[in-house]
């Protein structure tokens, strides 16, 4: 076989060779792909004790709340490597699609970014360049302590990173449809207590409901994963939940150990709705 033959052939071979499978050390994004549903509990406090008896407990992830608390960056940095073995992925809520919020977390190790108040489409598109490196995003190589997840990080993180975007008002609906098709997108979140806040309506007006099906639809449609809260659970298309916030937990689990009772079924709320003091 001449030269110019056989680098001809080894480069049609290298061609018809399928592309090497990517690691995927999310959980969550494993389990969702399987067809399966994923909750969160929430967490406010900034007790690496307290992050580890929730990352243990059983959820599939964590939902660190850094837009409506006072966690800094740091607490939670060392929240996440306080239990950088435990099954729930951390995730956080960050407070906005910014350069700076996003690139800290995902730094600091979230393999979920959680962004509120989406109701221009360039927030959406934002989220996905600030989160992933090039060529699909603008994520630069700084330090952090990332690398635990795997020792090709840099190469794996655009698989594993789920971005997680909130509609939560009617002008987020009104351009569901364009958020939902941003490349990057994986969870759309249709968020039920500040939908009401927004609006004024009840859960249970005709006008409201309206709008949570108009994000579903358009989440579905778009073939991205939907979420809302775990009073959701059983709500058709449905697989990606906000759990119970630490706080609600403790005063759960202290009912139950001094009366036995359970609190019945899932009533239609918010984590957020409930005071945490």
């Amino acid at each position: 076989m001449s030269r110019h033959l056989a680098v001809s052939f080894l480069l049609a071979l290298t061609m018809a060779a399928p592309a090497p499978a990517a690691e995927l050390y999310n959980t969550v994004k494993q389990k969702l792909m399987a067809g399966k549903k994923v909750v969160g509990g929430t967490v406010y406090t900034n007790d690496p004790k307290v992050y580890c008896a929730m990352a243990n407990s059983g959820f599939d992830f964590l939902w660190i709340e850094m837009q409506h608390s006072a966690l800094s960056y740091n607490e939670v940095e060392s929240m996440i490597w306080a239990c950088r073995d435990a099954p729930a992925i951390p995730f956080i809520r960050v407070p906005g699609a910014t350069s700076g919020d996003l690139q800290k977390a995902t730094d600091i190790g979230a393999l979920g970014v959680i962004i509120p108040m989406i109701d221009d489409i360039q927030q959406a598109k934002d989220a996905v360049t600030y989160t992933k490196y090039p060529p699909m995003g603008k994520r630069s190589r700084g330090g952090g302590q990332y690398g635990f997840w795997s020792e090709n990080y840099r190469e794996t993180a655009n698989d594993n990173i789920m971005i997680v975007v909130m509609i939560e008002s009617p002008a987020g609906v009104d351009i569901a449809k364009e958020v939902a098709a941003v490349d990057g997108i994986d969870v759309v979140f249709a968020a039920s207590g500040d939908m009401g806040s927004f609006t004024g309506y009840s859960r249970e007006d005709p006008r409201y409901i309206a709008l949570i099906d108009r994000i579903r639809d358009a989440t579905l449609g778009a073939g991205k994963w939907l979420a809302g809260p775990h009073s959701w659970y059983d709500w058709e298309g449905y697989t990606f939940f906000q759990g119970p916030s630490e706080s609600s937990l403790i005063k759960a689990g202290a009912k139950v150990t001094l009366t036995g009772q359970t609190g019945g079924e899932r009533k239609n709320e918010a984590t957020g709705d409930e005071p945490r003091r």
